[in-house]
């Protein structure tokens, strides 16, 4: 009666067993085939690199040699005559020619194939692969695995204006994050969005601290700035830094390419700020340099008095060039108020004095004393013509007898 019990509480509690005998075998059965197809596919890859068909044999097979034909008889020769006899050199034996050793992969070749094959990938797990084929659908990737990674078109970028056409290139890489195992053709579903969000803002803090340079499409605008997306990110490019001056109207920036930094990044608040302001100011005094460049100290130029200082006067002579009238180099007399001799907007005419690091010195002084200095120069060569005419005579007279 006892062991009746035993059995009955023995049955009772393998009720309560997770899982049954049979049910661990099938699992057990499911992962070995997994495995084994693992292991083929490896297998396969290897062969093809060794030059192996699918038997293990050699693919290209020496072609077989025919049998050796049976040696033809010498004909008889004369005897050798005795050493000392001949006048003609000894020739040497040719040297054997050297046959190149054939190198064969080892296993320690296809390391990384084999570890990147039995390498285990999990949903969420963030992959980098290599793009080999796109069009309107999706994106192909090799992901130097056994088996290929595929990105639906609607998983690729968060950007609406993202075209796979226009915006992926064969050859590229892509990050992207697994979103399924098999789609059901042996191929791992992977999201770049997802993985955008996951490696993004690092990526974007990267941009910002380095100050690189980006290049992108502005895809809407609103009063008060322009949109576009940088690593799948929205941006935001505030109306008085999308150009040198503020923009009144945005609207000519819509569809436009332009050259942006990262000004600010916050992730919590999920906001980014761009700006092309400081690429175009720096743009701007590389073309102002270049021109500055091309003047020449001694040139007189004609300007315009822009604004007045206590020092001296800044004086525009165009092409969006401006030189220091310094208050010494007003007047040969001592001016000691600029605002009395000067007004802004009077035209004035001024000589280049020196023209180095970006900077044009000019002067009204050196301008008239140049021109004091001409006038002089000039009565002096008429007094000296008619002097030398009139001495040419007198020598004419001097030589002539009566």
């Amino acid at each position: 009666m006892e062991e009746k019990k035993d059995l009955e509480q023995l049955i009772h509690e393998g009720e309560d067993a997770p899982k049954t005998m049979e049910e661990i075998l099938a699992e057990a059965d499911k992962a070995a085939e997994e495995m084994n197809g693992i292991v083929e596919a490896v297998k396969k890859k290897i062969d093809r690199a060794l030059g192996l068909d699918g038997d293990g044999a050699e693919a290209s097979e020496t072609p077989e040699t025919p049998a050796e034909a049976p040696e033809a008889e010498a004909p008889e020769t004369a005897e050798a005559p005795e050493v000392g006899t001949s006048d003609a050199p000894e020739t040497p034996a040719p040297e054997p020619e050297k046959q190149e050793e054939e190198v064969i992969p080892s296993m320690d070749d296809y390391k990384d194939l084999l570890e990147a094959s039995y390498r285990q990938i999990h949903v969420g797990d963030v992959m980098k692969g290599t793009v080999v084929s796109a069009d309107e659908t999706g994106v192909l990737l090799d992901l130097n695995y056994y088996a290929p990674g595929r990105i639906p078109a609607e998983e690729m970028s968060n950007d609406p204006h993202f075209s796979i056409v226009e915006d992926v290139q064969i050859g590229d890489v892509l990050e992207a994050t697994v979103t399924k195992r098999d789609d059901g053709s042996g191929t791992i579903l992977l999201s770049r969005k997802q993985a955008d969000d996951l490696l993004s803002w690092d990526r974007l803090v990267k941009l910002r601290d380095e100050k690189t340079v980006i290049t992108a499409k502005i895809g809407e605008v609103v009063k008060a700035g322009a949109i576009l997306y940088v690593e799948g990110v929205r941006g935001f490019i505030p109306a008085s830094r999308l150009a040198l001056e503020y923009v009144e109207d945005t609207s000519a920036y819509l569809g436009k390419t332009v050259s942006v930094q990262v000004l600010e990044v916050d992730k919590a608040s999920s906001r980014l700020i761009l700006s092309a302001k400081e690429l175009l100011q720096e743009k701007a005094i590389e073309e102002k340099n270049a021109r500055i460049a091309k003047l020449t100290a001694g040139n007189i130029v004609e300007g315009t008095v822009e604004s007045i200082k206590d020092y001296g006067a800044f004086v525009d002579i165009g092409d969006g060039i401006s030189g220091l009238l310094h208050i010494s180099q007003i007047s040969s007399q001592r001016v000691k108020n600029v605002r009395a001799v000067l007004k802004e907007g009077q035209k004035v005419r001024v000589l280049i004095t020196k023209v180095q690091d970006g900077r044009v010195s000019l002067s009204m002084k050196a301008l008239e004393e140049s021109l004091n200095t001409e006038k002089a120069d000039e009565e002096v060569e008429k007094y000296n013509d008619g002097k030398a005419a009139s001495t040419s005579l007198a020598d004419l007279l001097k030589n002539l007898k009566f």
